[in-house]
């Protein structure tokens, strides 16, 4: 039984659940396996078309490796600081991460639901949201029953925490 009550990127590397590593990991290769051998492919043929310095085709493609260059080295850097936190092991009463947390909007009366993860993996149409962003920090330490506060551009809005769950 593993408890995990709060994940300060401090005291671990960036915290990332098995799924978002896994589709780092998979834009990485597909960066490193296509992307960039389609690139210097276009490189190659912009080149074959004559005057560099006038050259869109050139321009656009040296724009683009530098860009797959960056976004490879900026991928490599999160996977090798990342911390895998298998949710499926997690046990608490309270929001952690890794926690799908079930809400009631209590002015509106609507019932929402998000699963907090890493930073990387946030995606609120999914209803996954970071473990830093307003409504993950407002969230995270509370227990089912509790009423939180939610700092909002339209104004604070409570919600009532219905339930907490872990796994995939």
């Amino acid at each position: 039984m593993v408890i995990l009550l709060y994940v300060e990127e401090d005291s671990v590397g960036r915290p990332i659940t098995k799924e978002g590593y896994q589709k780092l990991k998979e834009e990485l290769e597909r960066f490193k396996k296509i992307e960039r051998p389609k690139n210097i492919q276009d490189i190659v043929e912009a080149r074959a078309h004559g005057d560099l310095s006038e050259n869109a085709e050139y321009s656009a493609a040296k724009e683009r490796q530098s860009y797959i260059a960056g976004r490879i080295a900026d991928l490599q850097h999160k996977l090798a600081t990342s911390e895998i936190i298998d949710t499926t092991k997690l046990v608490s009463d309270k929001v952690v991460f890794g926690a799908t947390v079930s809400l009631v909007d209590l002015f509106k009366g609507e019932e929402k639901q998000y699963k907090i993860v890493g930073e990387d993996e946030a995606d609120l149409k999914n209803g996954m949201i970071s473990h830093s962003s307003p409504v993950g920090r407002a969230l995270i330490g509370n227990k089912v029953g509790d009423i939180v506060t939610i700092k909002a551009p339209v104004g604070d809005r409570e919600y009532e925490i219905q339930g907490i769950s872990f796994g995939e």
